[in-house]
Formats: C-alpha cells, sequence, structure tokens
C-alpha cells in the first residue's frame, strides 16, 4: 500500500466491526493466532492481526495505519495493543478518535523517554547489524525457569523474532525511543480495558501505574501469571476478557455467519493469509490451564453479568477444539474433538473390513494361480 508492505490474517465475519491485534517489539501477526481461532472460528468475532510494518516516526506510522484500513474498507475499529502495540494504538485513537471504537491495553506505556534514557546508541539503529538488534530485543525477553506454558510461549516468539528483518527490527526499535507520548484521548474511559499480568513483563511496574492512572475510569482486568505474553500462555483467560470488552462496548458476534474450516486447512471459511504489497508501480517485483487465574477490578453491578461471565466461560472450555495438556499430562478431548475421533474411528472399520473382504475374496485365486505357475514351471525345466 504506498510504499509499505502490510502482512496481516483477516478472519471472520467482514460485516462485524473487526478487532485488530497489534504486537510489541518482538511479535508478527502470528502470535496472535490463538485469539483468531477461538474468537473468529468459534465465536463470530472478525479478528484481524497484523504485522507493524517498517515506518520510521509515529506520524508515518499513524499515516500508514490510516492507508492500510481504508484499502481493506474498513472504518471503525476495536484495537488491541500489547506492548508497543499498545502504545501504536493509543497514538491512532488520540489523532483518529472515530476511527477508533474500544481500545484492549496490555503490558504497554504512554511515553517513549525511559527506553530512550536505556538505549544511548538509538540514533544509530538504523546502521546497527542484524544479529545486534536481535540481541538486543531478546534481552528484553526474561530468561529463566518458566512454567511450561510461558516457556512455550517465550520460544514461540523467539522464533518469529528470527524471522524478522533487521529493517523491520530497527523500524520497531525506533519506534520505541523516537520522542513521542501519549496525549489525553477522546475516547471514553469506560471503552478502555487494560489487561496486565501480575508475575512479571518487560514493561516496567511504572509505566503500568502510569497508564492506569492516565485511564482512571477504565475496566481493570489482571492475570495472575503470564508473563510477557498472555495472548499465548493464558489464551482462555484474555480470550474471555476480550469477549467481556467487546459485548461491554456494544460489539456482538455473528456465529451463525462463520463457516467450517476444512479438516487440511486450506481454502473454505472467511480465513485469508494476505499481503498487500506496493500498488503505485505495477513494473516492480513482489519483491493451556483451563483453570481461571484472572481477575477484574471491578465488580459486576448485578448477579445476571456475573452470570454471563460464568456462561462465557463455560462457552470458551466447551467450544475449544484444541487438545489442552495439564499439569498432570493427562490429555483433555474437547466434545468436537471426541466427535470427530469417532468418526475417524468409524470410517478405520469400515476401510478394515472392506480390506479383510477382499483378502478372503481373492486368497484363494492367488493361492490357485501360484500352484498353476508352479506346475508349469517345474514340466517347463523337465522339457528343457
Amino acid at each position: 500500500i504506498g510504499t509499505k508492505q502490510w502482512r496481516y490474517y483477516d478472519f471472520g465475519p467482514k460485516v462485524v466491526t473487526p478487532l485488530i491485534c497489534l504486537p510489541g517489539t518482538a511479535g508478527t501477526a502470528d502470535v496472535y493466532y490463538k485469539q483468531i481461532m477461538c474468537l473468529s472460528m468459534k465465536v463470530g468475532y472478525r479478528v484481524i492481526s497484523v504485522d507493524i510494518p517498517c515506518v520510521w516516526n509515529h506520524q508515518e506510522w499513524i499515516q500508514s495505519f490510516e492507508k492500510f484500513l481504508d484499502a481493506i474498507d474498513v472504518h471503525h475499529i476495536h484495537l488491541y495493543g500489547t506492548s508497543l502495540g499498545g502504545f501504536l494504538a493509543q497514538l491512532f485513537a488520540q489523532h483518529r478518535p472515530r476511527r477508533v471504537k474500544s481500545l484492549i491495553l496490555s503490558n504497554t506505556f504512554l511515553e517513549t523517554r525511559s527506553f530512550a534514557a536505556a538505549m544511548p546508541w538509538a540514533p544509530f539503529v538504523s546502521w546497527t547489524p542484524s544479529f545486534l538488534l536481535k540481541r538486543y530485543v531478546l534481552t528484553g525477553i526474561r530468561d529463566g525457569p518458566h512454567e511450561p506454558f510461558i516457556a512455550d510461549s517465550v520460544d514461540f516468539v523467539v522464533s518469529q523474532v528470527e524471522t524478522l528483518s533487521r529493517d523491520e527490527l530497527a523500524s520497531r526499535l525506533t519506534l520505541t525511543v523516537d520522542s513521542a507520548s501519549v496525549k489525553p484521548l477522546l475516547l471514553s474511559d469506560s471503552l478502555i480495558t487494560i489487561m496486565d499480568t501480575n508475575d512479571y513483563s518487560a514493561i516496567p511496574q511504572q509505566l503500568k501505574d502510569q497508564l492506569s492512572e492516565r485511564y482512571p475510569g477504565a475496566r481493570r482486568a489482571y492475570l495472575k501469571t503470564g508473563g510477557d505474553f498472555p495472548f499465548l500462555s493464558r489464551p482462555d483467560e484474555v480470550n474471555l476478557h476480550l469477549q467481556l470488552h467487546l459485548r461491554r462496548v456494544g460489539l456482538e458476534a455473528q456465529p451463525e455467519l462463520v463457516q467450517s474450516i476444512p479438516k487440511d486447512g486450506t481454502g473454505g471459511g472467511p480465513s485469508k493469509e494476505n499481503d498487500k504489497e506496493d500498488r503505485d508501480d505495477e513494473q516492480k517485483d513482489n519483491g493451556g490451564n483451563p483453570e481461571s487465574n484472572s481477575e477484574e477490578s471491578q465488580p459486576s453491578p448485578s448477579a445476571p453479568e456475573s452470570s454471563e461471565s460464568h456462561g462465557l466461560d463455560e462457552q470458551l472450555l466447551s467450544n475449544a477444539e484444541i487438545h489442552y495438556i495439564d499439569q498432570k499430562d493427562s490429555i483433555i478431548l474437547k466434545p468436537s474433538a471426541m466427535s470427530m475421533n469417532q468418526h475417524s474411528a468409524a470410517a478405520g472399520i469400515l476401510l478394515q473390513s472392506t480390506w479383510e473382504f477382499f483378502i478372503f475374496s481373492l486368497l484363494p485365486l492367488y493361492v490357485d494361480s501360484l500352484y498353476i505357475y508352479s506346475n508349469n514351471a517345474w514340466k517347463l525345466r523337465q522339457l528343457v
């Protein structure tokens, strides 16, 4: 789009106002696949996960993101941003308030001054070799003993960092240290949810507290554990809070419009991966723990809302078609997975019966043919 390349995933009914997920410095569009699998493929929301393109200042980010939304024919959006993605989401909501309907902010910040102070070589980031940029990004991810589900999330994000080019890494680090701060938003605090983890994250607690003070009327959703990437390590809880937020701001899902996805994962349904490239010059080359550990700071005003939360939690767990392994290494098969296994078993039995029928029917003919062939071969040897 223009001179910027956008890589994104777009799943869910197109008639629903989308939830756009923005990753942090170390993330890509792939890190939100668990939100796509739950909210889009099962619940019926439209979820768009994007890669942050190579932009070199915050004004360029706002203009490029707006052109991206125009290109995919989306006007109003809900934004879910983590770390750098949350900061960029706030900047876009500040400068384009008519387009942003609500915000979900996770482990993010309001200003970049502290990051710039910790990175004195920031003016030379665009000339820094790729391996040094990757090393710097990875040092921001806590290295040490983790719970298994957090360790898996860290491994996945580290693998995504390896796929980023030098320009992409340099661009994101530049956005992190470039002098900027979020001014007061026109968006009401009631349309903002702040979702943080209580164990640890790369964002200092002081910056998290500063964010909470800026939006005193925002809904708080705290996860007891989850690390830097709760959307990967605690997907059930994150998806539950995302659903509660979207319902609270008046966005309803369309589960009846969700199309089935083929077993091979290709084709069918509303899912697709898109690569938007430079279109101005057509001559260029196209170059799981099921227990809930989360808390909300604002209590339910009435019993029905509380029961709705429990209903959503049960719905998330009952609709999940993934196999989760709990702490005792016992495999929990969801009802949909069990039904698929039953169909597979029935097909296997039918195939086995058919195979046995052919074997026992053709075996006598094979024995007779073998006897005739050996007898004729013996007579031929005698004749010779």
